[in-house]
C-alpha cells in the first residue's frame, strides 16, 4: 500500500471538506466519497449485463464504488445524481417536500430501518438506487430522467442479486426480478426517445454506462434493452404474437449494433462480441417460433 493508504488505515470512503444542502428539507450534511487507489479495488469479470464485478478485499473487505455514485439527502432521503441535485424547479420542489415520508416509509418496509448518516454499505447502496428512482418519478423531461431511471433500475437489480445472496429467503429475489424488468422497459423507451428526442437523453450520456467502470455509452443502451428483453421476455409479453414482435422488434434494434460494430473496427470488441451471440439467440428463437428466416 502506498504511503497516504497507510495513513488512511482500513478506510473506505471519507467526507467531503464541503457541506452539501439538501434542496428539498436544507439539511447541510458532508457527501461520502470513495478514497481513490490503494489497492481498494481488485476488478473482475464483466458480466453480460455489462456489470464490472468486484472481488473481495482482503484489507479492505466489500468494496463497490456504486455505492457513492448518488447523493442521497439523510433527512428527507431526496436522491439524485450530482449533477442533478440542485436546480429543481417549484413544481419539483414541491413534489419532493410532500412525498418525504412515503419515501421514508416506502424503503424501509422493504430494507428495514435506513440511516444515510451512517458509511455507505450493501444495504444502504441498494436503498439509494431504489430511492433514485422514486425521486426521477417526480423530475421533468429536462434532466432526461427515462435513462437515468433504467441505469438506476439495472444497477438496483445487481444490488438486490447481492442483498438476496446475503439474506437468502426473504424475497429480495423478487425485488431484483422487478427491477429488471422495469429496466428492460426503461431502456425501450430510452431507444424511442432517442430517435423523438422527447428527453435530452445526451444530458445522460455520462452515466449511461451502465457500469462506473466503462461508460458503453448509446452502443450499451442497445445491447442491454435487446439483452433484458431476451431475458424476461415471457413477463413482458402477454401472448405468442405479441412475444414473437417483441422479440422481432428487439432483435432489428440489435442489429444496428451489430451491424455497426462488423462496419467499424472503433468499436470495442467485447460488446460486438456479446452483441453477436445475443443476435444470433435472437435469431433462433424467432425462427422457433415461426417468425423470420
Amino acid at each position: 500500500m502506498t504511503a497516504s493508504a497507510l495513513a488512511q488505515g482500513k478506510k473506505i470512503s471519507f467526507r467531503n471538506k464541503e457541506d452539501t444542502v439538501c434542496p428539498i428539507c436544507s439539511e447541510v450534511h458532508q457527501r461520502e466519497s470513495m478514497f481513490q487507489g490503494g489497492g481498494r479495488l481488485i476488478a473482475g469479470k464483466l458480466t453480460q449485463e455489462l456489470r464490472r464485478l468486484y472481488e473481495k478485499n482482503k484489507k479492505f473487505g466489500r468494496v463497490s464504488p456504486n455505492d457513492y455514485v448518488l447523493n442521497v439527502c439523510p433527512r428527507c432521503l431526496y436522491t439524485a445524481f450530482p449533477k442533478d441535485w440542485s436546480g429543481l424547479d417549484a413544481d419539483e420542489l414541491a413534489k419532493l417536500r410532500e412525498s418525504a415520508e412515503i419515501r421514508r416509509k416506502n424503503i424501509e418496509s422493504i430494507m428495514g430501518p435506513t440511516d444515510f448518516y451512517q458509511e455507505r454499505n450493501l444495504i444502504l447502496g441498494a436503498a439509494s438506487y431504489l430511492l433514485a428512482i422514486e425521486c426521477y418519478q417526480s423530475r421533468k423531461v429536462t434532466v432526461a430522467p427515462t435513462p437515468k431511471k433504467a441505469v438506476c433500475a439495472v444497477r438496483g437489480a445487481w444490488y438486490f442479486d447481492d442483498v438476496n445472496t446475503e439474506f437468502p429467503g426473504m424475497g429480495y429475489d423478487k425485488i431484483r426480478d422487478l427491477l429488471y424488468q422495469k429496466s428492460a422497459g426503461w431502456y425501450t423507451d430510452t431507444m424511442e426517445i432517442m430517435q423523438s428526442g422527447s428527453e435530452p437523453v445526451d444530458a445522460a450520456s455520462y452515466l449511461l454506462g451502465p457500469d462506473t467502470d466503462k461508460n458503453w455509452g448509446f452502443d450499451g443502451v442497445i445491447y442491454l434493452s435487446a439483452y433484458l428483453t431476451m431475458k424476461f421476455k415471457e413477463e413482458l409479453a402477454s401472448d405468442a404474437a405479441s412475444k414473437l414482435n417483441l422479440l422481432i422488434r428487439a432483435k432489428r434494434t440489435l442489429s444496428r449494433l451489430y451491424g455497426s460494430g462488423k462496419a467499424s473496427k472503433s468499436k470495442p470488441s467485447v460488446i460486438i462480441d456479446m452483441a453477436k451471440e445475443l443476435y444470433d439467440e435472437y435469431n433462433k428463437i424467432i425462427e422457433e417460433m415461426g417468425g423470420e428466416k
